[in-house]
Formats: C-alpha cells, sequence, structure tokens
C-alpha cells in the first residue's frame, strides 16, 4: 500500500519540532549552569561604600566621571544582570537582536546569552578564560571557540560594559588609572595571567562617551571601539543605556552592535524568569 507523501511530510516536520524543542531545553539548561558557575566563581563586596576621597589622586576626566555615576557612600556592585534589545550584523545585514547579560565584578566574568532570527549565541568569560558558541536552531553547532584570543578578547569586552556597572572601575588591585588628556584616560586591568588595556573618552559632565582598545577578531589584533549615550540613573548610579561596538581596522569602520538596555538589576545572583 503506498505511502502518502502528506503524512511523510508530517512526520518529519514532527520530528524536526522535537528535535529543536530539545535543542532549545538543552540550550537553555546549559545557559543556567553557566550562570550557577559564574556567580558561584565570585564573592560579595556589596558591604563596601564608595568615597570621593578614593578618586582624588586621578586622572582628572576619570575624577569627573565618577563624581557623575556615583553618589557619595554608594554600594559598591557584586554582581549585575541586563536585558538588552537592539540590532546585531553579522556580515552584510542587521538583524533584531534579544539579549541578557550576567556580570560578577570582583573575580571578573560574565555571560551573555543572544538570539537573532534562526541563531543563539552565548559568549562568556570567567575564571580567566573566554568562550563563544553560536548555535542554528538550537540544535546545530556552528562555532564553539576558546584560546587565548579569545581570552583577551572577552576580557576586553568585560572592561567596555564596565560603565554599566560604575564601581567596578574604581581602582583596586586589579584595575589602575594613567593620565592622557583632559579628556581620556588609560585603564589597566588584570585578572589572572592576563593583562589588558584601553582607553576611555569623557565629556566636559563626566560622561564616558567611547572606549578605544586592540582586540583579537580572529586570528590577529585590531583596534575595536565602542561609543556610548542616553545615560540614565540606575539605583543612584548614571549609565549609558545605549552602546554600539565597532572594529576600527585600516580598511574601514565596520559597527556590528547596537544595544539598548530594557532593565538592569545589582546584586541579584540570578538568571531572569
Amino acid at each position: 500500500m503506498p505511502v502518502e507523501l502528506g503524512n511523510i511530510a508530517g512526520v518529519v516536520v514532527f520530528v524536526l519540532i522535537i528535535i529543536i524543542l530539545v535543542g532549545r531545553w538543552m540550550t537553555r539548561s546549559e545557559l543556567e549552569k553557566n550562570i550557577r558557575n559564574l556567580f558561584s566563581s565570585s564573592t560579595n563586596i556589596s558591604d563596601k561604600v564608595y568615597s570621593s576621597e578614593q578618586t582624588r589622586d586621578l586622572p582628572d576626566p576619570v575624577q569627573r566621571y565618577f563624581k557623575y555615576s556615583l553618589r557619595e557612600n554608594q554600594h559598591y556592585i557584586s554582581n549585575a544582570r541586563l536585558k538588552h534589545g537592539g540590532k546585531f550584523n553579522p556580515g552584510q545585514k542587521w538583524f533584531s537582536i534579544q539579549g541578557e547579560e550576567y556580570f560578577t565584578i570582583k573575580n571578573p566574568g560574565f555571560v551573555w546569552f543572544g538570539k537573532v532570527p534562526f541563531l543563539s549565541a552565548r559568549d562568556m568569560y570567567y575564571d580567566g578564560k573566554g568562550y563563544m558558541k553560536v548555535k542554528l536552531l538550537s540544535i546545530i553547532k556552528i562555532i564553539d571557540a576558546k584560546g587565548k584570543e579569545l581570552d583577551q578578547g572577552a576580557l576586553i569586552r568585560w572592561l567596555s560594559e564596565a560603565p554599566w556597572f560604575p564601581t567596578a572601575l574604581l581602582p583596586s588591585e586589579k584595575l589602575r588609572w594613567e593620565p592622557i588628556g583632559n579628556d581620556s584616560a588609560r585603564v589597566i586591568f588584570t585578572d589572572k595571567d592576563l593583562t589588558v588595556d584601553g582607553v576611555f573618552y569623557f565629556n566636559e559632565r563626566g560622561q564616558i562617551t567611547n572606549f578605544s582598545a586592540k582586540r583579537y577578531g580572529n586570528k590577529d589584533m585590531e583596534k575595536w571601539s565602542v561609543t556610548y549615550r542616553d545615560y540614565k540613573e540606575i539605583e543612584g548610579m548614571q549609565i549609558p543605556h545605549h552602546a554600539e561596538a565597532t572594529w576600527n581596522p585600516k580598511s574601514g569602520d565596520l559597527t556590528y552592535a547596537k544595544f539598548t538596555l530594557d532593565k538592569v538589576e545589582y546584586n541579584n545572583p540570578s538568571r531572569f524568569k
């Protein structure tokens, strides 16, 4: 008895749906494990408070930034979590993107998870290591990368996103500032055996407007930058709510990410529901 093609197509579609649902479940399970590991790898520093005395020896634009972004006796941030929307360009076309990201500060790290049509991506840094994973339809692995280039690039990313949790930029055993001019200063940051540096740029109000650093792209180190705008107050701190990331090779600038924050929370070490 001949098998109807319609029945075969129905079975194939049903099987594909099951595979995709299982893939999504496995992705969520792995993501939640990554987030738990991240938060368990760091310690609570929210009992510490900020004083303007801490910044009196810093370069003038950095002092201006902390005067603008923090209030006196501001408690330190131990961890942060956020949701964002925006656009992402993986090649030649812009796609809408939805993402969530989790950060630790004392032991610096992050887990970022983003979704564009048909693709999901995870970018991570903790315990001194960077990781990147990209999947098609949550099941087909396209990228599963790690190595010293990703370690460096991921730590640079964490540093560039620190304006979202400003107390992380206060001087510490890991972080120091060096003067450049009235509108810029170099930041040097060390975690484990890895040291990275970059330049933050400031306007007259004290807002951070740009960040520039050398970062590994594929296998080569290229100039990379972030611009910030749309500052708003969150829990007494001024943070930018829009950021754009751009590669700046000699061949010409390539902006590939435009993120707008939808929600930011501090000292709540759990995944968004």
